[in-house]
Order: structure tokens, then sequence, then C-alpha cells
């Protein structure tokens, strides 16, 4: 179901963002916009379970698109070591989204157990 917001942006999941076939993706990084740390997501396993959990979450246009600075979490896809797509916990493309599920428990999750 898609819904169109004022500013004529539609609800997307990560494939309707996603110019590849996410069945591709070989490693994420997930990066703390608190700290500026970075961490990876190599183990093909893992990398399958965190696109399993992100897959089906949607990303709701927000009404107001006026910018903003810093970011929670910023996550990376990569198809072997070429960068392929990026977005925030509330940001993809320079737009702004809220999601349902809340993508946040999921990202922070899967960071404070990346060693």
């Amino acid at each position: 179901m898609l819904l169109m917001a004022g500013c004529g942006l539609e609800t997307k999941t990560l494939k309707g963002f996603y110019d590849g076939n996410l069945d591709e993706v070989s490693k994420v990084a997930i990066t703390d916009g608190n700290t500026g740390k970075r961490k990876m997501i190599e183990d093909k396993n893992t990398v399958e379970a965190f696109l399993n959990e992100m897959k089906d979450i949607e990303f709701i246009p927000e009404d107001n698109q006026e910018p903003r600075d810093g970011f929670n979490y910023a996550v990376t896809f990569y198809e072997n070591e070429k960068e392929t797509f990026q977005f925030g916990m509330t940001q993809v493309n320079d737009h702004y989204y809220h999601t349902e599920p809340d993508i946040f428990p999921i990202v922070d999750d899967f960071y404070e157990t990346i060693d």
C-alpha cells in the first residue's frame, strides 16, 4: 500500500529505494552518528539476517522536509567492495521519513552486537 504525502513522496520499503537486488548486498556498515564509530557486518548470515529485519519496514514521508542536523545511525550497503546505497534512520536520498515499525531499535541491536 503506497500512501502519498503532501510533498509528493511515497511510502516505500528498502526494496523500493534500492536500485539493485538486496540479495546481492555482501556487506553492511553501520556508523554511529554520536561517536563516528563505524562497524561492519561482513558475515553472510548476519547480513541476510539484518536485511530480513529491514526489508519490510515502511519509510513514511515526514510532512516537514526542512533540513536537519545530526543522525543516530547511518547504514551503508555494499556489493563486494562497491558502496551501493546509504540511508539514515530518518533520511533517505535527502528526504525525511519516519518508519513503521521503528527502525532505530533494530539497527541499534545489530550495532551493539557487532564486534
